[in-house]
């Protein structure tokens, strides 16, 4: 079945105007950083849907939108996720990470210890969907697979971290590997994979972060 085709919704812009928004754009996102040091100040949750909307208006492969988003606010939720991430950190710090790898991790003063996925108010998971079920023939389920999916999520991910920056929020992309556990403590289905813890909040009055400085635009572009 073909799709019914409609115009295109877009707004041509003119050069300076481009540059002005785009401009803003980059300044603002120049600014986010990874927070570790959270306030306990309750986040108002419209901010979390409306941020979850434009992640959810990304692309994705034949349209397949593979992405859950699971926004944990409940304190026990939190404590057993915190406790299943330092697990997993623990022995990745302790056994499973090279020398090379903890040497590149040791200037940012990272540990296994994650405070921050209790401290921070929200966290939002997210999940990538390798597979979905369908009605099939005869009332039998028909396993349909998505298309891209890392490719898909990993964008809307990215986007869902901007628009929380957009929102004057704090968030912090947190990978604890395996993340296996995510899915049993939220009680996830077989075919929902977790892709991206995110803690979400305001900044602590007193929050740090490293002093570091991102790659210039010739070390990241070149023109042919």
């Amino acid at each position: 079945m073909t799709h019914r085709f409609i115009p295109l919704d877009f707004e041509r812009l003119g050069p300076e105007e481009s540059r002005e928004r785009v401009r803003e754009l980059r300044d603002r996102l120049r600014r986010r950083r990874s927070v570790r040091d959270f306030s306990s100040d309750p986040v108002p949750l419209d901010l979390i849907d409306c941020a979850i909307e434009a992640a959810a208006s990304a692309p994705s492969g034949a349209n397949r939108q593979p992405w859950r988003f699971v926004v944990v606010q409940d304190p026990d939720s939190k404590r057993r996720i915190r406790e299943g991430a330092e697990a997993e950190e623990k022995a990745f710090y302790e056994r499973r990470a090279t020398p090379e790898w903890l040497a590149d991790l040791a200037p940012l003063g990272t540990d296994w210890r994650k405070p921050f996925l209790e401290r921070a108010p929200v966290l939002v998971v997210v999940f990538a969907i390798d597979w979905e079920t369908r009605p099939g023939p005869e009332g039998a389920e028909v396993r349909r697979k998505n298309y891209y999916v890392q490719e898909s999520v990993g964008i809307a991910a990215g986007m869902l971290l901007a628009a929380l920056h957009s929102a004057g929020l704090a968030t912090l992309a947190h990978t604890p590997s395996p993340m296996g556990f995510l899915g049993r403590i939220l009680d996830r289905p077989r075919n929902e994979r977790p892709f991206l813890l995110i803690p979400v909040g305001y900044p602590a009055p007193d929050a740090t972060v490293p002093d570091i400085r991102k790659k210039s635009l010739d070390d990241v572009r070149e023109l042919r």
